[in-house]
């Protein structure tokens, strides 16, 4: 066996080991005992085989321990090897006295069709394995005892002869003597005719002790005409009351014994029929005859109709007969022999009128009277006459059907006309409808019905009112809600003349077509005539339409304007109630409008809440189609977006709930303006010269501005160059002296040195305290004016004035630094150090300090300072735990950055200044100062290793840590499958060795 063969051996026994772990193990079930069965009869047990693996067809072999040998076994049968069963058993098994049927691939029925004495004992299925692990049950075992047959039924044969209507009584005696506890169940079954035909089942009682009638008796069983009832322990009697026709043939008795399996289920053991005995049965003759007869076969509506049953029959007073009237084929009325009268349902209304008669006149005569006849009762009438044998039975002995006799009814033409008009054919929402129906021809008083038809609506028609001929009202229920329409009117205006009235239209939906209907009746009869006209109502809405406009939409502070809001319909507007509201966006716009005010048809106003400084200085105007809205002494708080909205009610309803119809108009921007500036700030450019440490200031001077105006004063700083660095704001006084210092000016040692002051109320200063070289620059000033107008603060322009040149005056002793590289580039998380070496040594009575500027984007930051104590500030906060001032020597103002990030590329220089005590030791005066050259610093991303290419992708850093286990557990399982080769090889089996021993001797010989 090769090394790859030997792998793949190894995998397939895991393989297979973890599926045989994963299957079920396989379980053979056989039919429970133990079970009795009577000697002679055919039984079945069966087997089922479950959890096996291998083909869906699974092969069973039965087997047998008689009670005389229990531990030997008997081959009986098997469904794989015809030479299984033993030879006790072959003959039976070959004439099929002994077959196995399968039911489905992996269950049996094993068949034994005569039982014999020696057929009992304990019989075991065996299922042979088809699975690859041996796992489970493979076979299963049963009892079965054969008992005798102690069950008999037996009938006295006979020929029995009777007449329809007569009874029959048959007696069948059933007996056994089981040892078993077993249950019988008897039946009666009816055979037509002498020949072999399947019985038919007449009334059995089952071995639950419940009687069970074949589907031809069980109306018969119900009446009690058909019974079985048990006489003593064997006797059982089956009664026929009133025999038939159809009873005629052979009857017999069949009895089954029964007994409850250790399943819970019962089987029949055994069954016996007895003989057969002969009923003949004769007709008893029929006389019965019917006739139907009519006083008058053509009438008119209104008319009566009268019609004659007539039964002609021998000794027809001793008999008993039963009549149904019918019409087209459907039953009208039933009359019973006892002259009991039952109407069919959709009769019974009329006979309750005494519209309808039907009576038994005698046992021979049955009449139906029909009183007003209509055209309805058009058709062809039958009587059908039953006779019964008793008054009280169901069933009949006899029926007969008379002939057809054909009733026409003529109707009666009508004499009336019938016309409907409207005085509103159009009509708006809200507006009421007036109808006239005129009916000219009547002959007594009429029941009128009002219907509608809304527009565009295939449904049925809509009650509106019903007036009876009595005059009483009633209102469909659409229309009983007063509070919607308002109170309907319907009036008899003279005995042929109606109007209706709905006073309150609601939408389009109450236009459509109206109809009248009116209805005459007299003498039973009745004439129908009806109408309809058309209306349209047309919604509020149709054409409604709102503009909005102003004469001006730029007002001046302080003025006024007006809106107005024009309303068009294709209606007359100024008739119907209206209300108007105005709304308003300021701006800037907030998205959404405010309420300001709604004006009602009752001229009451209710203002928005939001928006309250418009009450008092805006006024509503409402003329025919017109809404004004004024508003006085305009402030910058009214400028913004208007709208007028309008609703439009209906007049016959107060401006409750919902409007009829809502409208808005386009929107009008109105703008404010407010006082002109006329500031105006000195833009004379100048320039200031000092010695370090000296104090200056910056005039900002206004020359023009409004009276009563306040001023905001911000002071810019622009830098020197490089030129596009952009102004740095030091501080600003809001009109109210608020300060806020910029960015750069936030320390507390800055806001200490710039401060801000008002010399006058035109006058500005900037004052700047202990100058040092690094405020050197140009200084300006911003000055925005503000006004209060009304409600609150304005701006009403603003304005820059010239810049001041800030320089220094340094004593003649000049300071160099040493030159050091311009471009530094390096990787990003190193460290890198930018060199500020003051050349040659300083006057020992000096002191120095130095300051690191960064420069990106335009925007020059202060990163340190090294004050004259030695203390160094850090501006930037953000940056103080990275930057480390190196100081070896005196004049080494080196700066340190840590862990370079992509964020600190730019430009950093340096600057170093020296300062001089006084004679008094109070103040220090400047005494020379040196910007080193500017240094571009440019971070380099970190390249890309292997390593870090490996521990930032998981695929790949889980191969690599799990590739060694794989090889070594490849290599361990090719090591186990030599050593198996080898062991092979080198031993011996006993065979081997005789084979080598019996040649050895040979060759000696």
């Amino acid at each position: 066996m090769g090394l790859v063969q030997c792998l793949v051996a190894a995998f397939l026994f895991l393989l297979l080991f973890f599926l045989g772990l994963s299957t079920g193990q396989r379980v053979v079930t056989v039919q429970k005992g133990p079970l009795y069965r009577v000697r002679g009869s055919h039984i079945t047990l069966w087997c089922k085989v479950s959890g096996y693996q291998g083909p869906a067809e699974q092969n069973f072999q039965w087997s047998i321990y008689l009670p005389s040998a229990p531990e030997r076994e008997v081959q009986i049968i098997s469904t794989m090897d015809p030479s299984f069963p033993y030879a006790i058993y072959t003959q039976r098994v070959r004439s099929r006295g002994i077959y196995v049927e399968r039911v489905q691939g992996d269950a049996v029925l094993l068949h034994i069709t005569e039982l014999q004495d020696r057929d009992a004992g304990e019989y075991e299925c065996h299922t042979p394995s088809t699975d690859e692990t041996y796992f489970g049950s493979y076979s299963a075992k049963t009892n079965l005892s054969v008992i005798a047959d102690t069950l008999s039924a037996s009938v006295v044969p006979q020929v029995l002869t009777r007449t329809e209507g007569d009874a029959v009584e048959l007696t069948c005696e059933v007996s056994k003597s089981t040892a078993q506890h077993t249950h019988l169940s008897v039946g009666w079954y009816h055979l037509q005719g002498t020949g072999e035909h399947r019985a038919e089942e007449v009334l059995t009682l089952s071995k639950d002790f419940t009687l069970r009638p074949g589907p031809s008796y069980m109306q018969r069983f119900l009446v009690a005409d058909v019974q079985l009832n048990k006489f003593g322990n064997t006797t059982y009697k089956l009664s026929i009351r009133g025999v038939e026709l159809s009873d005629q043939g052979q009857l017999y008795c069949e009895a089954a014994e029964w007994i409850e399996d250790p399943d819970e289920t019962w089987k029949d053991i055994s069954r016996k029929q007895t003989g057969r005995t002969s009923l003949v049965v004769t007709s008893q003759g029929r006389d019965l005859s019917v006739d139907i007869t009519a006083t008058e076969t053509s009438l008119a509506e209104g008319d009566t109709l009268q019609l004659n049953c007539v039964v002609g029959s021998q000794k027809s007073s001793s008999r008993h007969f039963g009549v149904l009237w019918l019409l087209n084929g459907i039953q009208v009325a039933r009359v019973d022999p006892h002259g009991v009268l039952i109407f069919e349902e959709e009769y019974e209304e009329r006979a309750k009128l005494g519209k309808l008669q039907a009576f038994k006149q005698s046992n021979t005569v049955y009449v139906l009277t029909i009183y007003e006849v209509g055209l309805q009762d058009n058709g062809t009438y039958h009587c059908s006459v039953s006779e019964m044998k008793t008054p009280g039975d169901f069933d009949s002995i006899q029926t007969n059907l008379s002939s057809g006799i054909q009733v026409n009814v003529k109707p009666v033409e009508s004499r009336m006309h019938l016309s409907v008009s409207t005085s509103t054919p159009q009509v708006m929402a809200g507006d009421a409808l007036i109808f006239l129906c005129e009916v000219r021809g009547a002959t007594s008083p009429l029941s009128v019905r009002w219907w509608h038809l809304p527009p565009q609506h295939p449904g049925p028609r809509v009650l509106v009112a019903t007036m009876e001929r009595d005059g009483t009202l009633s209102l469909g229920s659409t229309y009983q809600d007063s509070r919607t329409r308002g109170s309907l009117r319907l009036e008899k205006v003279s005995s042929g003349t109606f109007t209706l009235v709905i006073p309150n239209t609601l939408d389009e939906g109450d236009g459509g077509r109206y109809g009248c209907k009116a209805t005459d009746s007299s003498q039973g009869r009745s004439w129908t005539e009806e109408g309809e006209t058309a209306v349209t109502v047309s919604p509020m809405g149709l054409g409604l339409h709102a503009t909005l406009r102003s004469r001006t939409a730029i007002v001046r502070y302080g003025q006024s304007f007006e809106l107005i809001c024009q309303v068009s319909a294709s209606y007359a507007f100024e008739m119907v109630p209206v209300s108007m509201g105005w709304f308003f966006q300021p701006s800037p716009p907030t998205g959404r409008y405010h309420e300001l005010v709604w004006v009602f048809p009752n001229g009451t106003m209710t203002w928005g809440a939001t928006q309250s400084h418009f009450q008092g200085k805006a006024q509503p105007i409402k003329s025919a189609t017109n809404f004004k809205l004024c508003i006085h002494n305009v402030t910058a708080a009214n400028e913004g977006t208007y709208q007028c909205e309008v609703e439009v009610w209906r007049r016959s309803t107060l401006p409750l709930g919902k409007p009829a119809a809502t409208v808005k108009s386009n929107a009008v921007g109105i703008k404010v303006m407010l006082p002109e500036s006329k500031l105006q700030v000195a833009t004379k450019e100048s320039s200031v010269e000092i010695a370090g440490g000296a104090d200056t200031a910056v005039e900002c001077r206004i020359t023009s501005a409004q009276n009563n105006s306040q001023f905001a004063i911000t002071w810019y700083l622009l830098p020197p160059p490089p030129a596009d660095a952009s102004a740095l704001q030091i501080v600003r006084a809001d009109y109210s002296s608020v300060l806020e210092y910029g960015a750069e000016f936030s320390s507390p040692a800055q806001k200490s040195r710039f401060l801000s002051q008002r010399v006058s109320s035109n006058i500005f200063w900037l004052r700047i305290l202990s100058a040092n070289p690094g405020d050197r620059g140009r200084y300006y000033c911003v000055v925005e004016e503000w006004l209060w107008l009304a409600d609150s603060w304005y701006k009403l322009g603003e304005g820059a004035s010239g810049g001041t040149a800030l320089e220094f005056k340094l004593p003649e002793r000049e300071l160099r630094l040493e030159e050091t590289e311009r471009s530094i580039s390096v990787k990003e998380g190193e460290d890198v150090t930018l060199c500020c070496l003051l050349q040659g040594a300083h006057v020992p009575a000096t002191h120095l300090s130095a300051t690191w500027f960064w420069e990106k984007s335009g925007h020059t930051r202060r990163l340190l300072t090294l004050r004259l104590d030695g203390a160094i500030e850090y501006p930037l906060e953000t940056l103080a735990g990275r930057l480390f001032l190196r100081r070896p020597t005196t004049g080494d103002f080196s700066l340190t950055l840590r862990s370079v990030e992509e964020g600190d590329a730019g430009v950093y220089r340096c600057l170093v200044q020296e300062w001089q005590q006084d004679s008094q030791g109070k103040d220090w005066a400047l005494q020379a100062a040196v910007y080193s050259e500017y240094i571009q610093l440019t971070p380099i991303p970190p390249e890309s290793t292997v390593l870090s290419r490996i521990c930032s992708s998981p695929p790949l850093l889980n191969f690599i840590l799990y590739l060694p286990l794989v090889l070594i557990l490849l290599l361990a399982l090719a090591v186990f499958c030599w050593y198996l080769k080898k062991s092979k090889k080198g031993s011996i089996t006993g065979d081997e060795l005789m084979e080598m021993q019996w040649a050895g001797g040979a060759k000696r010989t």
